[in-house]
């Protein structure tokens, strides 16, 4: 069998600051809500719909293209795709109105959908097994950074200097993306390719798809709120745009700390028991905010709380379903993309029907109801005694 290229030294740090430029480009309408509704001339949940409707486009573009590409070399898709990210964001500072921008988003996710995956699987192709469950968390920092400084700079810019500079600035920063990951993704790398019998052999997997149901409760747990997070703040506290790109940083900061946390214990700890401790961090974190709601302080420690566990528990979610059945890691970690992006949409549609309802407090008990679940099947799907080194 042949072996795969040698990866230059920055490569997972490139692979990593893809999922930056993707994770901006999922999460900037959150940071910009009002600007958007005011620019725009529409609500704010009409604005909201942004991330719904992108969600949707993700969830049914991540399987559907890591099938129809799983032939062609790694480092060709992943930069064409970060390409078209970034030409979409910059395509999106135009936009005349918001069918436009709708129109744009869509396109531009729709081929977006396939970097996170493909970016997990290009990693299993360039680094020994032994790191993979690091490496694999590892990039998912890159949606950490996405909220924790890409979403405060996207409300600060956005606030100031208006939603098309926004998406101006993200744009630039898939430009500089797209050039370390040509510079420094080694040629050459092949996945397995995904058929039919991959997708029925999933399908068969009690476990993968336990795992998966997981992966979009916790996201759509998240997504009730955090779609709708600025204006919640603003409504419920009277929080101004500084505050809220305040909240937003402390968000994201606990995210990258989390998920260095999880990189360094995973492999001794095990992902079961490191998916277990954020999961519960993540339930502690929404319920304070459902508690708190009202009171900015208790609001902003719930987010912290809340923020160790987003982006890690996701990657604990990678992780696992790789150790589950190696084999179909490349179906299984674009089906949890998938999922992950089902839960954003189911999340999002909640929330914006309760906020346009102006049932403020209810969202937070109803993503708490959502991680609670997740919680339980996490707990289900402890893996047993024989299994508990590698699952």
């Amino acid at each position: 069998m042949k072996s795969a290229p040698a990866a230059g030294r920055f490569a997972p740090t490139a692979l990593m600051l893809g999922n930056l430029v993707t994770g901006c480009s999922v999460l900037a309408p959150a940071g910009m809500l009002p600007e958007l509704s005011a620019g725009l001339g529409i609500s704010i949940h009409a604005a909201g719909l942004l991330i719904t409707f992108g969600a949707v486009t993700l969830c049914v573009g991540s399987p559907l293209t890591a099938w129809l590409t799983s032939r062609i070399e790694r480092r060709i898709l992943l930069a064409t795709t970060l390409a078209v990210l970034a030409l979409g964001n910059l395509a999106s500072a135009f936009a005349p109105d918001y069918t436009s921008l709708l129109i744009i988003r869509l396109a531009m996710l729709a081929v977006g959908s396939l970097y996170t995956p493909q970016a997990a699987g290009t990693a299993a192709l360039i680094v020994p097994a032994e790191r993979r469950g690091s490496t694999i968390a590892y990039l998912f920092l890159g949606w950490s950074l996405a909220a924790a400084v890409g979403l405060p700079l996207i409300t600060f810019i956005a606030s100031r200097y208006g939603w098309r500079a926004a998406y101006g600035g993200v744009g630039a920063l898939g430009c500089v993306s797209l050039l370390l990951l040509l510079l420094r993704l080694p040629a050459g790398l092949q996945g397995a390719p995904v058929d039919l019998k991959t997708w029925a052999a999933v399908g068969r997997s009690r476990t993968i798809l336990l795992l998966l149901a997981i992966t979009m409760l916790q996201m759509s747990g998240q997504f009730v709120v955090f779609t709708y997070m600025g204006p919640l703040l603003n409504k419920l506290t009277g929080a101004g745009p500084d505050a809220i790109g305040l909240v937003f940083a402390l968000y994201g900061i606990c995210g990258f700390l989390g998920v260095v946390v999880a990189t360094r214990i995973v492999d001794t700890a095990g992902p079961y028991r490191t998916s277990l401790l954020f999961t519960c961090l993540l339930l502690a974190g929404m319920s304070g905010w459902a508690l708190g709601a009202g009171s900015l302080v208790m609001m902003a420690g719930a987010v912290t709380i809340w923020g160790l566990g987003f982006a890690s528990t996701n990657s604990m979610q990678q992780v696992r379903l790789v150790a589950a059945a190696p084999p179909l890691a490349s179906a299984t970690v674009a089906l949890n993309t998938s999922v992950l992006y089902i839960g954003q949409a189911v999340g999002s549609a909640v929330g914006g029907l309760l906020f346009a309802r102006e049932l403020l407090h209810a969202l937070g008990f109803v993503a708490v109801g959502f991680v609670v679940l997740a919680l339980i099947l996490v707990v289900v799907t402890r893996p047993r005694r024989a299994a508990a080194a590698t699952a």
